[in-house]
């Protein structure tokens, strides 16, 4: 692996030159080469399948590395959360050392990671790995956005912020199936050893990218809570934690529903489940290009998605045992739709508020709301749910299996399930509310930091 010297050297040697630094605190504007896109897209696609299809790999881990629940759970856990801590920390890092030099050594990390996974012999080893492959996976999604912010103006960086929400979609909605069959295929080394080759094209076609010339300010805090004063970013920063709240809880728990309410086996519950991702895959895309071709506003993109998370929550929250699936599909292509609409707006929109030498930092913070949200939300959804099936299941243990989608209590879990939904529409309701209020009025543009 590179160091990081070697990093920055090539930062500066490699793509076209750059332009002369602007103004203190602004950033220069370079032409970008027909691989950057390419290479920002493919680093980025490996973040979304780690996170949604390592877990399907656990049980072949086990059986090879050991079970031990605390180690094995950190393959997951030890990824995740080096993810989420490190994103503020290589937003200011990126304002500071370039937002190319952060992407490539973000990918060069996160290879590393990723291939020492592969080849890991025991299980503390791998969770070693794995929060390597973390640690360069932030800087990966902190340079990837903020290189697409400062390189790309106009219709061409609606449709490059609308692949990159395609990407992150499409690996979160297929992480699991690509993961299962990499697994049955190559057993789980198989997972990490596909994710290393993606990032060594990545590396490769990464020498395209041009310099992004920005003068930092001295002083820069880590996490700047300041930059929420902009209304634009702040409500662009709870999108996200809207859709965590609205259907990335119910994107992980949906299955143990339809197994322990409606009987359903996986292979049915997991071809259920499509109608939710479906949306995912093709609405950011779409969106790009209405907007491109047409007057509609991100604003009304936002409000129709947090529209569509509420009215699916509350169509959701009807589920019982006597529920025909096909009565659930629409609800759940709505909550897809819901969250898949802005994922292609929100970093652009909440980038484009934010003067040129902060874009890393404000990249830091959001990836931050958007990845601690969203841990937060499955927590709080799980402990939730496992609350209210013990309020009406006495035996601990029982109440534990039942929370947990076991068959046989479908009454109790049903009941459970309409609780925690519908107090996930009114969160989701009062945070539309918030959303709405803020983006009411146009802020001023940006200006350079002083």
């Amino acid at each position: 692996m590179e160091t990081d010297q070697a990093a920055l050297r090539a930062a500066g040697e490699a793509g076209p030159p750059a332009e002369p630094p602007g103004p203190q605190g602004q950033a220069s504007q370079a032409r970008p080469a027909t691989l950057t896109l390419p290479s920002i897209l493919l680093a980025q696609l490996v973040i979304p399948l780690s996170i949604a299809g390592t877990a399907i790999a656990l049980p072949d881990i086990a059986g090879e590395l050991g079970s031990d629940p605390v180690p094995l759970q950190g393959v997951v856990n030890g990824f995740n959360l080096a993810f989420a801590v490190c994103t503020v920390i290589w937003g200011v890092a990126a304002d500071r050392m370039g937002h190319r030099a952060a992407f490539r050594l973000g990918v060069a990390v996160a290879l590393a990671g990723s291939l020492a996974s592969a080849l890991s012999p025991s299980l503390v080893l791998l969770d070693i790995a794995r929060v390597v492959a973390g640690v360069g996976a932030a800087a990966v999604l902190t340079g990837a956005s903020s290189l697409l912010s400062s390189l790309y103006t106009g219709p061409a960086r609606r449709r490059a912020f609308a692949l990159f929400g395609t990407v992150n979609g499409l690996g979160l909605a297929l992480g699991p199936s690509i993961s299962g069959f990499l697994v049955s295929w190559a057993d789980w080394r198989g997972v990490f050893f596909a994710q290393a080759l993606a990032l060594l094209v990545a590396v490769a076609l990464s020498l395209a990218v041009p310099k992004v010339t920005i003068t930092p300010m001295p002083g820069r805090r880590l996490l700047d809570l300041s930059l929420l004063r902009h209304r634009t970013f702040l409500a662009m920063t709870l999108v996200p934690v809207a859709g965590a709240i609205g259907f990335v809880t119910l994107l992980t728990y949906l299955p143990n529903a339809f197994s322990a309410v409606l009987g359903l086996d996986t292979a049915s519950a997991g071809l259920l489940m499509l109608a939710m991702t479906v949306p995912v895959l093709v609405a950011p895309l779409a969106v790009g290009q209405l907007m491109v071709r047409t007057r509609l506003t991100s604003r009304a993109v936002i409000l129709v998605s947090l529209g569509c998370l509420v009215v699916a929550s509350l169509g959701l929250s009807g589920l019982s045992s006597d529920t025909e699936p096909v009565h659930l599909i629409g609800w759940m292509i709505a909550a897809g739709f819901g969250f898949g609409l802005p994922i292609g707006l929100v970093d652009d929109e909440a980038l484009a508020s934010i003067p040129a030498d902060r874009v890393g930092t404000a990249a830091g913070l959001l990836n931050l709301a958007r990845i601690g949200s969203e841990a937060l939300a499955v927590a709080g959804y799980a402990a939730a749910l496992a609350a209210v099936v013990a309020t009406r299941i006495a035996d601990p243990t029982l109440a534990g299996e039942v929370a947990a989608g076991a068959q046989g209590h479908s009454g109790s879990y049903a009941t459970a399930f309409h609780t925690v939904v519908l107090a996930i529409a009114i969160t989701v309701a009062c945070l539309a509310l918030v959303i709405t209020l803020l983006l009411r009025r146009r802020e001023p543009a940006p200006q350079a930091s002083s």
